[in-house]
C-alpha cells in the first residue's frame, strides 16, 4: 500500500482508545497499540468487519525497543513510505491513590515510564511521519494527547499519577509550539471526570444519567481537533460532564 496515510492510537482499551480508533477508521486505516492484545483484538475484527482497515500490535509504549518494533511492523503492513494523518497517545499507567510518604519508588516511577517516557517515545516515532503528511493529508496531521484532571490539579494522595500527567501536558505544549508552525497540529485533552465504560458501570450510580463522560463524545472532540484548519488550531481542550464540579 504505497504512500498510505494512516492513524495510530497508543493505549487502546474498551473506552477512549476504542472509540477514537472507531472514529478515525471512518477515513483512515487504523493501527491499535496496546500491551495486551485482548484490548484490541475484538476492536480490530469489528472495524475490519464493518469495511474499515485495522491492525493491532502488542506494544509496551514505555520501552524504546518495543516502540521501534511496532513502527517497523506498521511499515511492513502499509509500505515503508507510509505517513501519519493522526497519532493519538491515550496510554496511561500507575494510577495509585496513596499517601506520599507511603509511595514506593516503583509506584512513583511507573506513571513516569508509561505517561512521560511513553509520550516521549511515541512522539519521536510519530512526528517525522506526521511531518511527511503535511502536503498529503486533507486535514492537518495531528498529534493528540489524552490528559486527565491530574494534568492540571495535583490532588492529595495522587502525587505519582499527577507527576506523570503534568509531564505529558508540558511535553505536548512544547511540541505544539515547535511543530505547529511546521503544519502539525499538537493538542492536549483534559478528561475531567469518569469515562462511561464497562469497568465504571457501578460508579456514580446515584448521580444521574449525565454524570459520566461518553467515550464516543471524547472521540468526536478528537476528530474536531484533527479537522481544524491551520488558521484555527486548538492546543488544549477540557472535557467533562455537565454536572461535574470543577
Amino acid at each position: 500500500m504505497s504512500s498510505a496515510l494512516i492513524a495510530v492510537v497508543a493505549g487502546v482499551g474498551p473506552g477512549t482508545g476504542a472509540a477514537v480508533a472507531r472514529k478515525f477508521s471512518s477515513l483512515y486505516p487504523v493501527v491499535c497499540l496496546a500491551r495486551n492484545p485482548d484490548n484490541y483484538n475484538d476492536l480490530v475484527k469489528e472495524i475490519n468487519g464493518n469495511g474499515g482497515k485495522a491492525i493491532g500490535i502488542s506494544t509496551d509504549i514505555s520501552d524504546s525497543s518495543s516502540v521501534k518494533a511496532a513502527f517497523s511492523k506498521i511499515g511492513d503492513e502499509f509500505g515503508k513510505d507510509y505517513s501519519l494523518a493522526a497519532a493519538i497517545f491515550n496510554a496511561s499507567g500507575g494510577f495509585v491513590r496513596k499517601p506520599f510518604l507511603e509511595l514506593t519508588e516503583d509506584e512513583f516511577q511507573t506513571p513516569l515510564n508509561v505517561s512521560a517516557r511513553g509520550a516521549f517515545l511515541f512522539s519521536q516515532a510519530t512526528l517525522p511521519l506526521l511531518l511527511n503528511a503535511t502536503s498529503k493529508s486533507k486535514h492537518p496531521p495531528s498529534l493528540i494527547f489524552t490528559g486527565a484532571t491530574a494534568s492540571v490539579k495535583g490532588s492529595a494522595l495522587m502525587a505519582s499519577f499527577a507527576t506523570g500527567k503534568w509531564a505529558v501536558r508540558s511535553l505536548s505544549q512544547s511540541l505544539a509550539r515547535e511543530f505547529g508552525p511546521k503544519g502539525v497540529h499538537v493538542s492536549h485533552a483534559i478528561i475531567d471526570g469518569v469515562i462511561d465504560i464497562p469497568r465504571t458501570k457501578e460508579w456514580l450510580k446515584d448521580a444521574g444519567p449525565d454524570a459520566k463522560i461518553s467515550a464516543e463524545g471524547i472521540a468526536d472532540a478528537y476528530w474536531h481537533l484533527h479537522t481544524q484548519p491551520r488558521t484555527a488550531f486548538t492546543w488544549e481542550v477540557d472535557i467533562r460532564p455537565a454536572v461535574e464540579k470543577w
